[in-house]
């Protein structure tokens, strides 16, 4: 009865005219940059941040999570049409879906992406819906130890589930925290790692990182690019799929569904594991396993429906937890703390109309997309092919205008391009930056909970030992990271032993 009566809030919360066209403006955004290769969510969140500060903070969230969960979307079309994933967790839709239409069914193709989308999405949701209060109530339970642990849970999974080598990632975290660190001490006042610059006394903010290091960062790296466009496929002809099409589509969209949402969850990047997941198990169950990589609609039904459970499940621990299970999920929390919201399990009690506002938005999301994608194919398609050439100016110059309107300060604009360019020193040395990112916004909060946590045992650092929740969520940690390192450390002693 409780449920029930929060989603009802949630829905007058969600239903009023400023709310809606921010959801709406959210989700086309969000399919437009999934269109256009070369953007992504990341970097258009961070873009896009300083105008949500003008609006009312359920508003701005609404928008932000509209563009996540829509660019998913957005990516499955270029990746059918064009054989270009606009999106990181539609580049395993290329494999049969752009098949499918060279074979002369993009429209069926496109027609079990959207539908997979939406049946994931909405499923997605209401999962959120079930178990966002039992999360947060257990969280409410937790003490500063407690959530000094999961944050380095958090950061120890990030680690282990990035790409590349386990030392780059870990060599990110710290970097991340030394980051996190600058600016003035919470407690003292005392200045840390200003170099006596005064511009650095408040701290480095996350969204001249965030822009750097994924906005100006990927414009550089796809300059480098040739192939970022690609032949679009012929005209499309019918879009509803066979009664045979229909009958293949259902249990992989249910599978992929469950996996999606179960991965979603997990720090990293959720929706693009689940996809990758999706895949491989279908490839695996089918009875039409061979198909696969021919234009198997189960190859396409699968991974779109895992990647949309994935993208909205992974704001489950953002939004009960307050820890972000990606680096856009970390926006959304920067976005919080600007608004002057604290991240955590204290949101659903403080401001439940907040909470059950962006989760029921979610579904009028979902609904928005699914009439959005199909009868725009066209214009998507026309917008895949602008050359990259002439969208970087744009971006570029949204960007520096975005980070001055922060601060109105130059020095803002300096930090961004020194950011862009590591990001790019980053990428080009297989360092992943979203670790990097995370580490920065966790750090200080995870500063303040060992501060508290060591203030209430006067000391004593064996407080994190010796209460079981924390103790165990540090086991957990430590785990993944043995079980991430092994098999490199056995396969470098199987060397040594042949040399």
């Amino acid at each position: 009865m409780e449920l029930i009566t929060d989603i009802g809030l949630g829905f007058s919360t969600a239903i009023t005219l400023v709310n809606l066209l921010c959801c709406l403006a959210g989700v086309f955004l969000g399919t437009l940059i999934g269109v256009l290769p070369g953007l992504g969510p990341t970097a258009t969140i961070a873009m896009l941040l300083p105008i949500t500060f003008t609006l009312p903070p359920v508003s701005s969230l609404i928008m932000l999570a509209g563009i996540y969960y829509g660019s998913q979307y957005g990516g499955s079309t270029t990746s059918i049409l064009v054989n270009v994933p606009g999106e990181a967790a539609s580049v395993v839709t290329t494999l049969d879906g752009y098949q499918m239409a060279r074979n002369g069914r993009a429209g069926v193709a496109l027609t079990t992406a959207a539908v997979g989308s939406f049946f994931a999405g909405t499923v997605a949701t209401a999962l959120i819906a079930l178990f966002a209060s039992p999360m947060a109530e257990i969280a409410l339970k937790f003490g500063p130890a407690e959530f000094f642990s999961l944050i380095v849970l958090g950061l120890l999974a990030a680690i282990v589930l990035a790409k590349g080598s386990l030392l780059h990632a870990f060599g990110m975290v710290i970097l991340g925290l030394l980051l996190g660190l600058v600016g003035s001490d919470v407690n003292t006042g005392t200045q840390r790692f200003t170099f006596g610059m005064p511009q650095l006394a408040d701290g480095i903010g996350f969204v001249v990182v965030a822009m750097g290091m994924f906005g100006i960062a990927e414009i550089i790296r796809n300059l480098e690019r040739e192939d970022i466009h690609s032949t679009v496929v012929n005209k499309i002809t019918s879009l509803m799929p066979t009664r045979e099409d229909w009958k293949r589509m259902i249990a992989p969209t249910l599978r992929g569904t469950v996996i999606g949402s179960a991965l979603g969850i997990l720090p990293g990047s959720g929706s693009i594991l689940g996809a990758f997941a999706a895949y491989a198990i279908e490839k695996k169950v089918s009875k039409h396993g061979k198909e696969f990589g021919t234009g198997a609609i189960e190859g396409v039904a699968a991974p779109e429906s895992a990647n949309n459970a994935g993208a909205q499940t992974s704001f489950i621990p953002m939004l009960t937890l307050g820890i972000p299970s990606s680096p856009v999920m970390a926006l959304m929390i920067g976005a919080m703390i600007i608004q002057g919201i604290q991240p955590g399990p204290s949101v659903m009690v403080e401001q439940p109309a907040l909470f059950w506002g962006i989760i029921v938005s979610m579904w009028i999301g979902n609904f928005f997309l699914i009439i959005l994608n199909l009868p725009l194919i066209g214009i998507w398609v026309r917008m895949v092919s602008v050359p990259y050439h002439f969208l970087f100016p744009a971006i570029l110059v949204f960007c520096g205008i975005g980070v001055f309107s922060l601060n109105n300060a130059q020095f803002d604009i300096y930090l961004m391009a020194l950011f862009g360019v590591l990001g790019y020193i980053f990428v080009k040395l297989d360092c992943e930056p979203a670790p990097m990112l995370l580490a920065f916004i966790l750090g200080p909060l995870m500063e303040e909970y060992m501060r508290r946590a060591l203030l209430l045992s006067r000391g004593d650092p064996m407080i994190f030992i010796r209460r079981p929740i924390s103790a165990t969520l540090l086991a957990i940690g430590v785990l993944a990271i043995v079980a991430a390192a092994l098999p490199a450390l056995y396969k470098k002693r199987e060397e040594a032993f042949r040399e």
